[in-house]
């Protein structure tokens, strides 16, 4: 055993497990020497806790020689595995998880080595200290290449170089279901509206006031407020021309008012007032 793997047992389990927990994180494995799969997943818990030194303890507790702590828990099946955090139980599961669900049962409720160096990251692209900041992305990916957090930094800093082609290419690497997923799609519709967003705003509500009826006009409108997130004018001049024609553009305009959704929050106002909006015209 490691520096932060214990035993714990009835006598000292309120103050080693739900009293420290307050401190740092404490994983219970809930294991018996006859068990198998216990003694599979024993050595790769340790190596996890080996591994995050100290992000959390883990303790290990002998069901048969507690079986009152195994009873309070409802234990039927070992191994069982209980995350405590505060003095309460946060999360379990049972079974000998492979290595990799293990990292991401842990990622859940601890930050990893690469998750800190991220935030250490973006403290420095906070502080306008981009190339520093550049520097402990790229770092960072070399050792895990789908990190999410240094991902989205270096597809923000590709934007602020004007290299979204690059910052596209970033964001397509983001699993989808990494909890950086969400943000990583807002980011991506945004750079797809702003990519069609080139068009001069002033010329072009000059050609609509020439000519009303110009649906090519208005929907090249609505791409240039888009591009500079005047979002509201934007989703109105969508609206219409798919009022006008469902099919100008291959469904372009609708397509664009899903993608504005996307980039605001699912709170915002707008996005309920034209999500209703666009219902009523397709589903009328």
């Amino acid at each position: 055993m490691n520096q932060w793997t214990i035993d714990v047992n009835e006598e000292n389990f309120e103050a080693a497990v739900l009293e420290r927990s307050s401190e740092v994180p404490v994983l219970v494995d809930f294991w018996a020497e006859w068990c198998g799969p216990c003694k599979a997943l024993g050595p790769v818990l340790e190596k996890l806790a080996d591994e995050y030194a100290g992000g959390f303890i883990l303790a290990k507790l002998n069901v048969d020689e507690n079986p009152n702590l195994a009873g309070m828990f409802g234990i039927q099946g070992i191994p069982a595995v209980k995350l405590f955090r505060d003095g309460d139980l946060a999360s379990e599961f049972t079974g000998a998880l492979p290595e990799p669900m293990l990292r991401e049962f842990l990622t859940k409720f601890l930050p990893s080595a690469s998750d800190k160096e991220a935030q250490a990251a973006m403290a420095l692209e906070a502080e306008g200290k981009l190339a520093e900041a550049k520097a402990a992305y790229e770092a960072i990916l070399a050792g895990n290449a789908d990190h999410g957090q240094a991902l989205l930094g270096m597809a923000r800093l590709a934007v602020i170089g004007g290299d979204n082609g690059a910052a596209l290419e970033y964001l397509e690497r983001i699993s989808i279901i990494a909890d950086e997923r969400k943000e990583a799609d807002r980011m991506v519709a945004k750079l797809n509206l702003q990519a069609g967003g080139a068009q001069n705003e002033a010329a072009l509500r000059e050609k609509i006031a020439a000519n009303p009826k110009d649906i090519e006009a208005r929907f090249d409108l609505a791409q240039a407020l888009a591009g500079v997130e005047k979002y509201d004018e934007a989703l109105s001049y969508f609206l219409e021309v798919v009022k006008a024609d469902r099919k100008f553009k291959d469904d372009g305009a609708r397509k664009a008012m899903i993608q504005i959704f996307e980039v605001l929050d699912g709170e915002d106002p707008l996005t309920d007032k034209y999500r209703s909006e666009l219902a009523a015209v397709l589903f009328r």
